[in-house]
């Protein structure tokens, strides 16, 4: 089917809009060239922290009737393994985003000069893990950390900068206050704080407690997410929450987002699901006849 599927986000012409979410796949070579094979647009490596880290204990990830209940611990192979992922991806000609985490300004510093040596395409900051404490945003401060976080590592490269965050009351500060200092682009929503409890055993389930809700529960509070950031910046947003079907994808995009993440359906619905969308959404702007996809973005809002 011929549609113009392509999109520009942070200066960079995607084939499409659709890439992975940050903790699904992408902490190995391997898991980078599959990726690649999916139909994305765009690759987003696992989150990397300066050290490897192993994660929590099983249970870690729990499935729901309305999606995914995971507390991983931010497992994965430390920054050093952002080379070898990098290179994965370029081998097929794709871009990528290298997701980083760390626990303070300092932290993410450093992190953003180890990824810069690599030259992935963009940078994604990952400020909001709700399930791993003493990493990304202390809620207490939140507004004048993600300004010194952001502000710090734009100034040390030229590689694009998308900032993370997870829904929050001040969610539009927080988005102004990350891209008044540099960032590109941001990505809505991380998972959602959540927990569940067994009432037999009569403790919760994950041996970390609570976790991130993601998933299609999440799907309308990711929109809200979007369409009021877009409303009120006008700002380059990659949307990310619950997306299943094209429609989900659609939503996003005439909330305002540019780029679209895929997390949870990989794992409840298979990896066809990328294609799956892809078709929908081509059909969908067929059936609309616009001439592309890039003249829907933000679409909702207009008189």
């Amino acid at each position: 089917m011929d549609v113009d599927m392509q999109i520009r986000i942070s200066g960079k012409t995607l084939r499409n809009p659709l890439m992975n979410a940050s903790g699904i796949l992408g902490d190995s070579p391997d898991s980078i060239r599959l990726l690649s094979t999916l139909g994305f647009g765009c690759i987003v490596t696992k989150t990397l922290t300066w050290e490897p880290r192993e994660g929590y204990r099983p249970p870690i990830i729990i499935p729901l009737n309305h999606g995914l209940l995971n507390a991983v611990g931010l497992a994965n192979p430390g920054i050093k393994a952002g080379r070898e992922l990098v290179a994965a991806a370029k081998e097929n000609n794709m871009p990528i985003a290298i997701s980083i985490g760390g626990s303070n300004t300092d932290d993410f510093v450093r992190l953003v000069e180890a990824a810069s040596e690599f030259r992935p395409d963009f940078i994604e900051l990952n400020l909001s893990c709700p399930h791993t404490p003493g990493y990304g945003v202390d809620a207490a401060k939140t507004i004048d950390t993600i300004r010194d976080i952001v502000k710090n590592v734009a100034s040390i490269t030229s590689i694009p900068i998308w900032a993370k965050l997870s829904f929050s009351r001040s969610l539009v500060n927080e988005a102004d206050a990350a891209l008044s200092n540099g960032a590109s682009a941001i990505v809505l929503i991380n998972t959602i704080p959540a927990m569940l409890i067994d009432p037999y055993v009569m403790k919760p389930v994950l041996t970390h407690k609570w976790g991130g809700l993601s998933g299609p529960a999440i799907h309308p509070v990711a929109v809200y997410a979007v369409y009021k950031v877009y409303e009120e910046l006008e700002a380059e947003i990659i949307g990310v929450g619950g997306v299943e079907s094209w429609r989900d994808a659609i939503e996003f995009i005439l909330a305002g987002a540019r780029g679209i993440q895929i997390g949870s359906a990989l794992i409840r619905r298979g990896h066809g699901i990328v294609r799956e969308i892809i078709r929908g959404i081509q059909e969908y702007i067929v059936e609309i006849g616009v001439n592309k996809l890039e003249d829907l973005v933000g679409y909702a809002h207009r008189k």
